[in-house]
């Protein structure tokens, strides 16, 4: 017998003793209920004109229908299959993808990794904004709540293959200090003016360059090189200038790949090296990764994008703005933690008539005592708007002195009054109140104190407390299930473009496992979940 098996590369031909029993439609063998047949049925429902078009510009004819293999593709997303080898495995064994395939064969996984990446990143978020309308029109979501919110997850590089922006910066500038002594020799030596410029380095080393070759050749030098052969000054200074020139290049195509980042990976230029609440080896350290920022609507996610700023702050009002220009409607009510708290996210909602339900970033703190028995504290001192001052503990005024303006990281510009106490010495309350050795100061935005008074007010009325709950329980459930349910806790794919059609897919697959669930539990058109009381 072991003889016959060597004899075959096609095992049909050692004819099993048995007939393996199956019904000739699969659509007998896939329960009713089941959620491939949703997801086939809603995916039906969306337009594909660009990705079709995608295929027409390049010339190419698929083997599968782009629009089946799009379904294969968002199944096995909601199965937990991110892997092209394991998608292409489960197309020739999982009944459920053979249905979807509608006769079609198994691709390699070459043919879906290219799919994904050559094809569907261009029209995904099309597809994806069209999902969300598709709610909108059978009234799972409203487009009246938003709960945003963000995570890091770890990119597909290597944690030790970080470049640091002050590194970078603190040898560039050593290396300038050498330029200037090489630039002064040249100019020494051959009684010319060769200017250095620090604002283009390169550009100046190429004309320091370029003057010593050609010296070299107008006076018909030969340049040495090995062991016992001495060089002269010229080949001397050439050389330092050419190793000068490729290192200002490096420099300088490294702090194009920062794009005001600190840092980057070799691996993953567009990963930022962040702090993540878990890894590998727990205890926080820094690893490359994104930040995935969400926001979801009737437990649906119906908005993504992904940054590289390691803080939430400053990706509010990008958010909200390519939200915008997908489904061309501005959220009512928009509910976020304290990490998105800043004067000119305040101003952007007000503008745009959305009203904030942003916790403060000292409102847990506000609630302590020991906060509000601190006199050192400006929201423990009385304002007196008349006059425009504070009355600190001891009684005394900090009459305003001046304005001075602070710029972001955005490059919004805060005016900041500065108030100052006209005597402290002698104080009784100048220990608790100050660690300065002069009077008692404060800086304070007047302008952010009036609209962080606006969104706490609004987050301490009964619709707020509603809101602030539901925020805990959608946006950052929603994130839960991504990371534990589905085991999404690391990008397979490198490049912000292609980690953005990853996390996309996934957010496609989540939608429509929750729409599902939402059905069979009968929990449509649910958008809030109501306050429980004792």
């Amino acid at each position: 017998m072991c003889n016959i098996v060597k004899q075959h590369k096609q095992y049909t031909e050692l004819r099993g003793a048995y007939q393996l029993p199956l019904p000739i439609d699969f659509e007998t063998a896939i329960a009713p209920d089941d959620s491939v047949r949703l997801l086939s049925h809603i995916l039906e429902e969306l337009n594909y004109t660009k990705l079709y078009q995608a295929y027409s510009h390049k010339g190419r004819k698929p083997g599968v229908e782009p629009r089946i293999l799009f379904k294969v593709i968002v199944y096995a997303f909601m199965e937990g299959i991110y892997s092209t080898r394991e998608i292409e495995k489960a197309c020739k064994r999982d009944i459920n993808f053979k249905w979807l395939l509608q006769g079609y064969p198994a691709l390699d996984h070459s043919n879906i990794a290219r799919f994904i990446k050559d094809y569907l990143s261009d029209c995904l978020e099309d597809l994806f904004y069209q999902m969300t309308l598709l709610l909108h029109d059978i009234h799972e979501i409203n487009f009246e709540h938003l709960f945003i919110d963000g995570t890091k997850i770890e990119a597909n590089a290597n944690k030790y293959t970080f470049v640091w922006k002050k590194v970078i910066r603190k040898n560039e500038d050593k290396m300038h200090v050498k330029i200037v002594d090489l630039f002064n020799q040249i100019n020494a030596n051959y009684l010319v003016d060769i200017a250095f410029d620090p604002k283009n380095v390169a550009t100046s080393l190429s004309k320091a360059l370029s003057f010593l070759k050609t010296k070299q050749s107008d006076e018909g030098i030969n340049f040495v090189h090995g062991i016992g052969k001495r060089k002269t000054l010229l080949q001397k200074l050439t050389e330092q200038a050419q190793s000068f020139l490729e290192r200002q290049e490096k420099y300088d195509s490294c702090n194009a790949l920062f794009k005001g980042r600190n840092s980057y990976s070799k691996t993953d230029t567009d990963a930022t090296f962040m702090h993540m609440k878990d890894d590998h080896m727990r205890n926080a350290q820094l690893k490359p990764g994104y930040n995935v920022q969400i926001g979801v609507e009737s437990e649906y996610i119906i908005g993504l994008d992904i940054y590289a700023d390691r803080s939430d702050v400053a990706t509010l009002i990008t958010f909200l703005e390519n939200l915008h220009s997908h489904l061309d409607v501005r959220y009512k009510n928009i509910i976020a933690d304290a990490g998105y708290e800043s004067e000119e996210n305040y101003l952007y909602l007000e503008a745009n008539h959305q009203e904030p339900y942003i916790k403060p970033l000292m409102y847990e703190k506000w609630k302590k005592k020991s906060f509000k028995n601190d006199i050192s504290k400006r929201e423990n001192m009385r304002y007196i708007e008349d006059g425009d001052y504070y009355i600190c503990a001891a009684n005394k005024q900090l009459k305003a002195q001046g304005v001075i303006h602070k710029t972001s990281t955005n490059g919004y510009v805060s005016e900041i009054t500065t108030y100052e106490c006209k005597d402290c010495t002698g104080c009784r309350c100048k220990e608790k109140c100050t660690k300065a050795k002069g009077n008692r100061r404060l800086q304070v935005s007047k302008k952010f104190v009036e609209k962080r008074a606006i969104s706490y007010e609004n987050i301490k009325s009964d619709v707020g407390i509603a809101l602030r709950m539901n925020r805990s329980i959608q946006v950052e459930g929603a994130f839960g299930v991504l990371k534990w349910d589905h085991n999404f806790t690391r990008f397979l794919r490198r490049g912000k473009n292609n980690v953005k059609t990853e996390f996309m897919l996934l957010c496609f697959a989540y939608n429509i496992r929750k729409l599902h669930s939402k059905i069979q539990n009968e929990r449509c058109e649910k958008h809030l979940y109501p306050l429980k009381t004792a």
